[in-house]
Formats: structure tokens, C-alpha cells, sequence
């Protein structure tokens, strides 16, 4: 669903990613891990479009989003993408119902009834329909995830991609996010690439793991794969240790 083929990128004399490959398999969620400054958040805005790579191809569904010139042309290719961003970011100045909706309206020939159609059915499979006229700042972080999660949806992507999903949260709003990618996993069947340092607890909507470090991918496996690994600066990730190849910063 998601091919990235020797994909490098640097900033100045910085180099990021030096020469990353990997395959986001259809139907299945992949996570992509590391320490902070890795790279992790750069190699998804490269998927996104955001950033150009300074050489090598990224294909999404079969378009090469790398070779697309113009923003209208990488935006029909971005239909295939939803977004869960960090902290969901919401717009504060629109309601919990405007905030979903707020996908559609770019969407050319849909017409409002539909796209409020739209809106309430997908309000109703997440349990949004008492907040719709909530602003962000009136409700929970989880129900702030769910919105979030709801506009990601609702273009009906092919492709989810999450970004530090459990960032600044306690572990109980954590473990409602995972239970909510997995539940609309199971309900949308996206494929899924979910960025993230939170360890081994991303594991559980993970069915694949590749490591990020030093620019390149350093393992990549099942999640036993990874936790059974003899890698040392795996081992040493995984198990939150400040000795090892893996030098703190």
C-alpha cells in the first residue's frame, strides 16, 4: 500500500534519513519506532507530501507521491491518507461537528446534506452525537482523540497514518487510544503506520515494528520478532536502558 525505496533527506550537513526502505503492507498497521530525532516524524510528512526526499520514491497505493509536481496533483493522491495527528489538533474555534466536517468541505460536488449525513454517521460509530456542539476545549482529550479520529475517517482513506498517538497523555487516556485504533481498525480495515517511541505499549495495534537509528532502519519484524531480537541497540530501546550503542543526547 505504502512503498518507500531508498529515501534520503538531510538538512544541511545533518542527514536524517540515509537510504530508508520499507514496505507498509495492505490491511495490515506497521509502527515505526525510535529514539526522539530519529527521523520518525520526517519520514511521515516525506508520505505526506509535506517534504520532498532528496532522492529516492515513495508510492502510495501506486502513485509516486515524490514525482508529483503540483499540489492538486499530490492532493488526489493524499485522498488515499487519513491523519491522527499529536493532541488530536483540533480547531479550537469550530464545534466538535465542524471539526469532523471539516474534510468534506474541500471535497468538490458534495453537497451539504450528504456531508451532514456524513458527519452524524460517523459521529454515531465513535459516540460523539452528545458533544457535536462542543467546542475542543469543552471535552476529555479522549473524546478530543476520537473527534480526531472521526475527521481522520471520514474521507474514507485507505491508509490511517498516526503520529505519536500517546503523546503527553496519562496511561489510562493511553490505552483508550490504542483500544480506538484498534476498534476502527477493525471496523474502517485501513491499512495503518503509526509513528511512535512509546514502547512496548504500541506494540499492541502493531503487527509490524521497523527501528529507525542512525538514518537507517536497523530491524524490522512481528512485534515477538522484535522483542525477542539480539540486536543490542534493540534491546536497549526496548528496554529503556541509557547503556548501550544508543547514546543519549
Amino acid at each position: 500500500m505504502i512503498s518507500v525505496q531508498n529515501v534520503h533527506k538531510r538538512f544541511g550537513s545533518q542527514v536524517v534519513l540515509d537510504g530508508v526502505s520499507i514496505e507498509i503492507e495492505p490491511g495490515k498497521t506497521t509502527t515505526v519506532v525510535g529514539p526522539s530525532g530519529v527521523g520518525k516524524s520526517v519520514l511521515l510528512k516525506l508520505i505526506m507530501g509535506i517534504m520532498a526526499p532528496d532522492s529516492g520514491e515513495i508510492f502510495i497505493g501506486g502513485d509516486n507521491i515524490t514525482k508529483a509536481r503540483s499540489e492538486a496533483s499530490k492532493n488526489k493522491i493524499r485522498q488515499q491518507l487519513g491523519v491522527l495527528f499529536q493532541s488530536a489538533a483540533l480547531f479550537d474555534s469550530l464545534t466538535i461537528y465542524e471539526n469532523i466536517r471539516f474534510p468534506l468541505l474541500e471535497r468538490a460536488g458534495l453537497s451539504s446534506s450528504k456531508a451532514h449525513g456524513k458527519v452524524l454517521a460517523i459521529a454515531e460509530s465513535l459516540s460523539l452525537g452528545p458533544y457535536l456542539a462542543n467546542y475542543p476545549e469543552q471535552v476529555s482529550i479522549g473524546i478530543r482523540k476520537r473527534v480526531g479520529m472521526a475527521r481522520a475517517l471520514i474521507t474514507e482513506p485507505k491508509v490511517l497514518l498516526v503520529d505519536e498517538p500517546n503523546t503527553g497523555l496519562d496511561p489510562l487516556d493511553g490505552q483508550e487510544v490504542y483500544d480506538l485504533i484498534n476498534a476502527c481498525k477493525n471496523q474502517w480495515g485501513f491499512t495503518g503506520l503509526v509513528i511512535s517511541h512509546e514502547l512496548p505499549e504500541v506494540f499492541q495495534v502493531s503487527e509490524r515494528v521497523a527501528m529507525i537509528l542512525g538514518g537507517k532502519i536497523i530491524a524490522e519484524g512481528t512485534p515477538a520478532e522484535m522483542i525477542a531480537s539480539t540486536d543490542p541497540a534493540v534491546q536497549q530501546f526496548l528496554n529503556g536502558r541509557t547503556d548501550g550503542p544508543i547514546k543519549i543526547q
